[in-house]
């Protein structure tokens, strides 16, 4: 009796293998995808950060701002991409006219997905939050330094990696940051115009740099390399681009900067994603520093803009947050 059921169990165990071995073979399972995310180095987007205010208050119409664009222009070309440089004019509240430029660098042009990150790359030309020094231009080392830092920092490693499944564009708008000055009063806008601010933002999304160019979806950075910042989920993100949001903060989520990217939402912000959205007809999101409670910040349109706010940890969170979603496209 003993040895009759050893012989069974022996046969069930065979006939088990057996059934196995047949489900693996009829399983229509995809294998986990390998994806290999390039790695974000937070020195060199620091580096790229300073290199921007060493040339100065990135302001239009001045040597600093054209000698700033330049440098973009032959960095970006020098890490492999494709560079559009988009030239126009635009006037101000106060009358003036400003020569402004997009520049526009792109990767896998041959691949139809595109994937669309922003930042802008111009400074304010006034400091009218301060309590000194109020009309002198500003070094905005984190307004519009820190998310062209991260941007140049992509496309650095985007060179030499294995190219994702979607290919990118990178737009640095030119002209967001004038806008008007604290307090003054309301200037009637020209035709053509729906903000004093996103200058460049605005004229690009009626003005592509492409026939009939269009993207899965964009991101735009706005003042990410604060020290201690957080950023909270924005309204016109949410109203456009809501998967967009999720998918970003859930993969900041994975990667350990819960306590960065806040699942928290706040208000509206007019920034260049409204433009892209509303007249490019592109679902953009904006990862942008602003408190709800507090606003965007002490810094925020005063001289104390300088790279002593600036932090490679909040630099790296971003960045690697942003090279996972575009690697990981396919995968969310």
């Amino acid at each position: 009796m003993r040895i009759q059921n050893l012989a069974l169990i022996a046969l069930l165990l065979v006939f088990s293998c057996g059934r196995e071995k047949e489900k693996k073979a009829n399983s229509t399972e995809k294998p986990a995808r390998i994806v290999n995310v390039p790695t974000f180095n937070a020195d060199s987007a620091y580096y790229f950060v300073q290199k921007q205010v060493d040339f100065g208050p990135r302001v239009p119409n001045t040597p600093a701002h054209r000698q700033a664009g330049d440098y973009f222009i032959k960095t970006l070309e020098s890490f492999g991409a494709v560079v559009q440089v988009q030239e126009f004019e635009s006037t101000t509240f106060d009358g003036k006219k400003l020569k402004l430029r997009n520049i526009i660098a792109s990767y896998f042009p041959e691949k139809t997905k595109r994937i669309l990150l922003a930042a802008h790359w111009d400074t304010r030309p006034f400091a009218d939050k301060d309590d000194q020094n109020k009309e002198k231009p500003i070094d905005g080392a984190n307004d519009g330094g820190s998310g062209v830092g991260v941007l140049l920092e992509i496309a650095r490693v985007l060179k030499d990696s294995t190219p994702p499944e979607a290919g990118i564009d990178i737009i640095l708008f030119d002209g967001e940051d004038w806008g008007e000055k604290e307090g003054a009063s309301h200037t009637q806008l020209p035709h053509g115009l729906d903000s004093w601010y996103c200058l460049g933002s605005q004229y690009w999304s009626k003005n592509k740099h492409k026939p009939n160019y269009s993207a899965f979806y964009g991101i735009l950075l706005d003042m990410v390399g604060g020290k201690n910042a957080q950023f909270y989920r924005e309204g016109y993100s949410l109203e456009f681009a809501p998967k967009i949001v999720q998918n970003v903060w859930n993969m900041a989520e994975k990667l350990g900067y819960s306590h960065i990217f806040v699942k928290r939402n706040q208000g509206y912000v007019t920034d260049d994603h409204l433009f892209v959205n509303q007249y490019g007809k592109i679902p953009m999101i904006d990862i942008i520093s602003y408190d709800p409670a507090t606003g965007f910040g002490a810094f925020h349109h005063t001289h104390d803009d300088n790279m002593d706010i600036i932090s490679k940890e909040t630099l790296k969170a971003v960045g690697e947050t942003l090279l996972n979603v575009v690697y990981y496209e396919e995968s969310i």
